[in-house]
């Protein structure tokens, strides 16, 4: 599969997006555990024009994440356009390695941005988006791609029409995720449109699908049975970015890897917090990891009083001398 030049393999696994979530340690970790391509946390259009430093901030990337899009929101057309050139121009302004590609938000659901015409918002205007879309398109050199769903509501999924209409103009890959706006992440994932796109004989670019992708029997399902280029993995990589590794090793060889034992979870939550530190320092580097860690560790017994401790202490040391004790007290 490919968006643009740039070529993930066969049946890759993206990241998906998620605020305060994928900051650049965790995009790098999932890479090393075989992510085929990252995105950003999505970046509000408004506040890069203004030169709001956080959210410049977020377009940073690293060499060690790529090929990794700056994934953008909105609903303003300029501001929308001006941030994707921002994008495009991310290293100079930024810093690091900048953008592969850029990425348009239509998909985000929760009200402080849809509520605002934002994110999944523009579903209830499919006119707008396109024209957004294609101002961004002429606007620049790098590929270009949406993430969105199904449509606003369950009387209104208009992403097979609307898949034709922004393939039109011009966007190399389109991600879509199975529920509508007013769903959230309600119910189950409904895959069924998303195969009827990639199976539309007018459609030529890349179909990624994302919704309820939590094993790889499930990765290998959506895969044979809908046709999807690719699948993008969101929530369920949350203390658990290794499920790019056993996803990839089923569809390759047919064999369950084992569980990953607590010994090596250690590890990579030393990989981790090691990455968060370098690259936010102290304290922030810990403040940010804490809402990992407790994570990698789910369904241990008798955690509790360790788990305060973790994600409650700022002194570096004794963090990693928790997480030597949980491998001591756990590891068979």
């Amino acid at each position: 599969m490919k968006i643009g030049d740039i070529d993930l393999g066969r049946r890759p696994l993206l990241l998906a997006p998620m605020e305060d979530v994928t900051d650049a340690s965790f995009r790098i970790l999932c890479r090393e555990q075989g992510a085929a391509a990252v995105y950003t946390e999505f970046v509000p259009s408004d506040a890069l024009v203004r030169d709001i430093e956080k959210s410049i901030a977020k377009m940073r990337t690293l060499e060690e994440e790529a090929p990794v899009g700056i994934q953008i929101y909105g609903h303003i057309p300029e501001a929308m356009v001006e941030a994707a050139k921002m994008a495009e121009n991310a290293a100079e302004i930024a810093g690091g390695h900048g953008a592969d590609f850029i990425d348009i938000n239509f998909g985000c659901p929760v009200s402080k941005i849809a509520g605002r015409g934002a994110g999944s918002g523009m579903m209830r205007e499919p006119d707008k988006l396109v024209a957004i879309t294609k101002a961004i398109v002429d606007a620049v050199k790098k590929p270009v791609t949406v993430k969105t769903r199904l449509g606003w509501d369950e009387d209104s999924k208009i992403i097979v029409e609307l898949a034709e209409r922004l393939q039109d103009v011009g966007i190399k890959a389109l991600t879509i995720h199975g529920r509508t706006r007013c769903q959230l992440y309600r119910g189950e994932a409904d895959w069924t449109l998303i195969g009827e796109v990639k199976n539309n004989p007018r459609m030529h670019i890349p179909i990624i699908g994302n919704g309820d992708i939590t094993d790889a029997h499930k990765a290998k399902e959506a895969f044979d049975r809908y046709g999807v280029d690719g699948i993008m993995i969101g929530r369920a990589t949350f203390g658990h970015p290794w499920i790019f590794k056993e996803i990839r090793h089923y569809l390759d060889t047919g064999e369950e890897l084992p569980d990953m034992g607590v010994a090596e979870r250690v590890e990579l939550a030393k990989r981790h917090l090691g990455l968060s530190l370098a690259l936010k320092g102290e304290p922030r580097g810990i403040f940010e990891m804490r809402r990992h860690l407790s994570c990698y560790f789910k369904g241990l017994p008798d955690f509790k009083q360790i788990r305060m401790r973790m994600v409650t202490t700022l002194d570096v040391n004794e963090l990693y001398s928790i997480l030597d004790e949980i491998k001591s007290t756990y590891a068979v």
